[in-house]
Order: C-alpha cells, then structure tokens, then sequence
C-alpha cells in the first residue's frame, strides 16, 4: 500500500469510527423534556423545570377518548400513591377538546394533579407532535424522556418503576 493510499485509507478509518461514534451517542442519548410552562385550569403556571429531581409522566389524552377516559381513574390512584415519594403527573387536554367539557370532566372525577390545556397544539408540537391519544412520557429526575407510550398505560409497569424512586439502581 503507498503512502498516498494508506491516508486515504486512514482517513476513511477515522470517519468511519467518528460516524458510528455520533450515531452511539445520538441513539442512547435520552430526549430532554421541552422547557414549556403550561397553565392549569385554576390559571396557575406549571413549568415543567419545577419538577426537576423528580420522575414525571406528562399524559396527553381528550375528553372523547374511551381509552383516555378508562384510565384516568388508575391515573389518580397512582398519583395519590407516589406523589409524596416524588412522583408528578401532568394531564395535557387536547386543542380539539373544549375547555368547558375538560373543565367539567376534571371537576366530576376529582383529578388530584395539574391539569392543563392545549388549546393551540403548542404542547402537542413540542412533545413531538403528538396526535394521538392516550400518549404518556415518563420522564426522569434528570428531565430526560425515557418512555413514551401510545395507547393504554401498563400501569403494573409504571407502578413497579415508581417503585424504585429514591432507590439507587
């Protein structure tokens, strides 16, 4: 091999390891969670940073989703639960659903956590466009999203994962 040819060489070597280096890293970098402020139904600011430290799922769902609607009862029961050992929670109404039907939803079952509107899909958008509902991140001490799910909860899954708050790993 000449000399001309062993830099080529090298040099596609180098790239080669940079390339797969930059894609390791981008695939087991976990997504922070946008830096948003939301506003509660009482008109009270919600910034997403104020939980910093604790492990939070931010649910997007809709008063016209069965699924939505079936599992906001085990959403109150599991906030009840881990709140006090460090657990948020943050449903996140639709910008189709009306704000009197999510007012009057939230009033009628009691719902013990911020409940906010979207009303112009910016949460949505920042969340990475969410569409459809239920769609749960569960994010981290660190703010960073480790789970996204569409669709049902596995509510045995996050409760043994809330489980292990405070616990090191």
């Amino acid at each position: 091999m000449g000399n001309k040819q062993y830099h080529k060489f090298f040099l596609f070597a180098v790239l080669g390891i940079a390339l797969v280096v930059t894609l390791y890293l981008g695939l087991t970098q976990k997504p922070s969670v946008p830096d948003l402020t939301l506003t509660d139904l009482a008109g009270k600011p919600v910034a997403l940073a104020q939980f910093q430290g604790k492990t939070v799922l931010v649910n997007f769902w809709a008063t016209s989703c069965p699924g939505c609607v079936k599992e906001m009862p085990q959403l109150a029961e599991t906030y009840a639960h881990y709140h006090d050992k460090g657990f948020e929670l943050v449903a996140v109404a639709m910008s189709y659903d009306t704000p009197d039907h999510v007012r009057q939803f939230a009033a009628e079952r009691g719902l013990p956590f911020p409940v906010v509107l979207d009303s112009q899909g910016d949460i949505a958008h920042a969340f990475g466009d969410v569409k459809l509902t239920p769609t749960s991140f569960l994010i981290d001490g660190d703010g960073h999203i480790v789970e996204q799910t569409i669709g049902d909860l596995d509510f045995a899954k996050l409760r043994q994962r809330l489980d292990g708050i405070g616990k090191s790993s």
